[in-house]
């Protein structure tokens, strides 16, 4: 039985500033490094393999953070499949701006429905098309095979992965939400399923 640890990065400094960020390359705020060691307390205990990361530094010194605090080496992937979803016009953006113009409900439907994308941007399903076959071919190949994975990526990239796991419908993905540097602990059966599943908030 494997390990599957996700990790979405720390609080970045457009996630203080309550914008849309997306695929804008914007580094942690304090409160992020902090939440990225108090990540990395929590999963010391833990022996890894190998390590999966977006090409995003929120995400990557997110790890670094987690790696260095626990003093591991681990071979470590980095790849734009692990991406936050591309918010397209959105990006850059107040997210209470963005209410107040497009109204509360229609911001929520494009934060957390499955298939509707923001303007000229990414729904989660479009996200599920780049994510998934990325997880599937090599991080799940890793934890079928019996090796500890960890992944430090982005709520929307994680949220596709977790819907996969937990065999979440479109419905039940609409309440899914990640909070920054919480530990989402799976064990992975050879066949690949979830044997357990544990949040160390």
């Amino acid at each position: 039985m494997a390990k599957l640890v996700l990790i979405r990065h720390g609080q970045s400094l457009w996630n203080k500033e309550n914008r849309f960020t997306g695929w804008i390359d914007i580094d942690l705020s304090q409160k992020g490094i902090k939440e990225a060691k108090s990540a990395a307390k929590k999963i010391k205990t833990f022996k890894f393999d190998s390590a999966y990361t977006s090409v995003l530094k929120r995400a990557t010194n997110t790890l670094k953070i987690i790696l260095k605090s626990n003093k591991w080496i681990l071979p470590t992937k980095k790849n734009k499949a692990l991406n936050e979803r591309m918010y397209g016009d959105l990006q850059g953006k107040n997210k209470d701006e963005m209410r107040k113009i497009y109204g509360s409900e229609q911001v929520r439907i494009w934060r957390r429905s499955y298939d509707i994308a923001p303007p000229n941007g990414e729904s989660l399903k479009d996200t599920c098309a780049r994510t998934l076959p990325y997880f599937k071919k090599y991080i799940l190949k890793d934890l079928k095979s019996g090796k500890n994975v960890l992944i430090s990526a982005h709520g929307n990239s994680l949220r596709s992965i977790v819907m996969y796991l937990e065999k979440l419908t479109k419905k039940q993905v609409l309440d899914l939400n990640i909070p920054t540097g919480i530990p989402y602990v799976y064990e992975i059966s050879k066949g690949g399923n979830v044997i357990r599943k544990q949040i160390l908030d």
